[in-house]
């Protein structure tokens, strides 16, 4: 089949490809890279006029002063030259409802082109859509990446991409992507939980990860006990890193030396995946209850990670032990299971095992190839 995956997200459709191209689909991925993070695409859209030298003050400027970047109006204007290029695909993904990240109503009209010019469309469901959020809104989360806005409404500056998706505009966006798709996919269980009940839901498919291409970095005798922690500034309340800083604060007082803690920011996806090499624990993330990309990635290098992995990732894989550590939105909490791990590095190996053993089976990115492939062939 020719398959044409529209933007890209924590490397999924990166990693989808592979196992696509593997399986003998000829597979083409238009997107902007997911700004700083860089993802490769083979057809660019990604803003460069608009993030030049010349012209990226004056973008900075307005921005201040109108909340307006147009930026997003580039991504449009160069998705519309590429139609051309975007024919004859049996099977269209989306990203998300909006992949291409230009203005709602143009955005719109230039997915109703890619539809009336290809056979089948599917939208994924992997970020803040308007089913996410709308379950998020009726509460059907213990907590979420809503918890920092709710309890300090100051945060709305971080907020404010997100918070349009819960309006009027987008549930209509919604509703007409609905009647151009096939359906929507959930990629973990809290898109999953959003859907659940909904008249487009086809079904979870987990996370694709190419464990070929990632080498196990088993845990070093320690001490020190390494820690990495991860954090991209523009989601840093969404991900509830507060929470792992207050906690590597009690962490650092109560062990000192027996702890190195590596932090790093808004680091392109190549450079962010290689930093945490030598390190026995990653922080994550902690508003899920599933896992993202990249918690699968330090799994699969044999890491011990602190992110989502709550009782309904456990029944929905029928786990007895861990492969992750569930991290709470509450700081004392973290610091003890971060304790237990120190001093018990036995548990340390056993979960880094366990977590590598996890990924091979759950999302070999052949595997999961394949179920999207059922699933398009519905």
């Amino acid at each position: 089949m020719r398959i044409l995956l529209i933007g890209e997200y924590s490397r999924l459709h990166n990693t989808l490809k592979e196992g696509l191209v593997k399986l003998g689909h000829d597979v083409t991925i238009v997107g902007n890279g997911d700004g700083f993070k860089d993802y490769p695409v083979d057809l660019d859209i990604d803003a460069n006029w608009s993030k030049s030298f010349l012209l990226n003050p004056l973008r900075q400027v307005i921005f201040r002063l109108f909340k307006y970047d147009f930026a997003t109006m580039e991504h449009g204007i160069r998705f519309y030259f590429m139609l051309p290029k975007l024919r004859g695909f049996d099977v269209v993904q989306l990203i998300s409802e909006t992949p291409i990240q230009t203005h709602l109503g143009f955005e719109y009209k230039l997915l109703r082109r890619i539809k009336a010019a290809n056979r089948k469309l599917f939208i994924l469901s992997s970020g803040t859509d308007f089913r996410f959020m709308q379950a998020v809104a009726e509460k059907k989360y213990r907590y979420s990446l809503f918890n920092a806005y709710l309890q300090n409404p100051a945060l709305v500056a971080e907020y404010r991409h997100v918070l349009p998706h819960l309006t009027r505009a987008y549930e209509k966006h919604h509703e007409k992507m609905m009647a151009l798709a096939q359906g929507m996919i959930a990629t973990d269980i809290d898109y999953a939980i959003a859907l659940e009940g909904t008249p487009e839901f086809l079904g979870m498919i987990p996370n694709p990860v190419n464990t070929n291409m990632i080498t196990v970095q088993p845990p070093k005798p320690a001490p020190p006990v390494r820690i990495f922690h991860g954090i991209n500034r523009w989601n840093y309340h969404k991900k509830g890193n507060a929470y792992f800083e207050k906690a590597l604060e009690i962490i650092q007082r109560k062990y000192g030396d027996k702890v190195v803690v590596t932090t790093a920011e808004n680091l392109p996806y190549a450079q962010y995946i290689k930093l945490f090499d030598d390190a026995h624990i990653v922080l994550d993330q902690v508003n899920a209850y599933d896992q993202g990309y990249n918690a699968l990635e330090a799994m699969a290098k044999g890491k011990v990670v602190f992110t989502g992995a709550e009782k309904e990732f456990i029944q929905h894989y029928g786990l007895s032990e861990r492969v992750a550590v569930n991290a709470l939105p509450d700081a004392e909490a973290i610091a003890k299971e971060l304790s237990q791990l120190i001093e018990n590095p036995t548990e340390t190996a056993a979960i880094s095992e366990r977590a590598r053993r996890f990924v091979e089976t759950q999302h070999d990115y052949v595997k999961i190839a394949e179920k999207y492939i059922e699933v398009w062939n519905a």
